[in-house]
């Protein structure tokens, strides 16, 4: 008899605020999944090393949470029942180069699955969810783009590479030159919202497990918005200075402990987030055309609609609006 080594089938790799928590969440409930118990245990961007020491809000306090160590990795799949597929989920590893070589080096069998959303969306959204929980220093959002490689020089995590996270062509065209055309299946965030069952039913048959078994995608986690005010000029910056003093408790301490001040944050936010305008989104645009053009090249279909300068907004927006 042949022992499975003790690893993923299977991975959600990227990318950050396009739907991958909530496709995770609809896999895991398929009777033929094992999902490890970690979400988001990010051992692939580590090369079995503790993580890059990045200085961004929050980053040292949540890279503590990251799964380095083998064996660590490792144990998180042991329970799968033999005949599961194992799965795991963590949307940086299509940004990261040096996880994406790793991921062809090591899992030479595994399939990966990849959700791509409007790039200029994808880093508002990215933004929304920093900017809510009080991480987020910059209350502008098109300031905080161009603020990117500033941040990047200073340290700063993955999560907060707003323009570079988006550039899916270049990314796709290094991963697909590693690892065979057929396993990697590709799509689109609004798929995942507009046409949850089809598109549940093509990731199962694409992951070999049976389609039929999931049908709903759950909709986002979204946070009340915040709008920039006394409220947040006054408690964003102590959620930061807990976010760095939490760096030096376990995780569930400082998560515990910077609860009621987020809530005091979001107290009073609205559910309706404000939708990107047109001058928004014109500004940045062509920090992104020459990337969207390599995708189309990389993939061989348009995303033309990316090139509007009219955004599709939210999960709830796009569940009767696709794009």
């Amino acid at each position: 008899m042949v022992t499975r080594q003790s690893r993923p089938d299977a991975i959600i790799i990227g990318a950050p605020k396009a739907g991958t928590s909530a496709l995770h969440a609809a896999l895991a409930r398929h009777p033929g999944v094992f999902a490890s118990p970690v979400k988001e245990p990010k051992y692939y961007l580590c090369a079995d090393a503790p993580p890059p020491a990045y200085r961004g809000p929050g980053d040292a306090h949540s890279q503590q949470e990251w799964v380095w160590r083998r064996r660590d990795y490792e144990a998180l799949f042991a329970p799968a029942p033999a005949d599961s597929l194992r799965l795991e989920s963590t949307p940086f590893y299509l940004y990261s180069p040096g996880a994406r070589r790793r991921l062809a080096e090591e899992l030479p069998d595994a399939r990966f699955v990849v959700v791509v959303r409007d790039p200029i969306d994808r880093a508002y959204s990215n933004w929304m969810h920093l900017w809510v929980d009080g991480l987020e220093p910059e209350p502008d959002f098109v300031s905080a783009w161009r603020a990117e490689e500033r941040r990047i020089d200073a340290g700063w995590a993955p999560f907060w590479h707003y323009r570079r996270m988006g550039r899916y062509g270049e990314q796709l065209a290094d991963l697909l030159g590693r690892v065979d055309r057929e396993r990697v299946l590709v799509l689109r965030y609004w798929q995942l919202v507009a046409k949850p069952a089809e598109t549940l039913d093509r990731v199962s048959t694409f992951l070999g497990i049976a389609p039929g078994q999931v049908g709903v995608v759950p909709p986002d986690n979204s946070r009340p918005f915040v709008p920039p005010g006394p409220r947040s000029r006054l408690l964003a910056p102590i959620v930061r200075a807990g976010a760095r003093a939490g760096a030096y408790a376990p995780p569930q301490v400082w998560r515990r402990a910077s609860r009621p001040l987020v809530a005091a944050l979001q107290r009073g936010g609205t559910e309706q987030r404000p939708r990107l305008s047109t001058e928004q989104r014109t500004a940045l645009l062509q920090d992104c055309l020459d990337d969207i053009a390599r995708l189309e090249e990389v993939l061989g279909e348009s995303f033309q609609d990316w090139r509007s300068p009219e955004g599709r907004g939210s999960f709830k927006d796009r569940a009767v609006r696709p794009g």
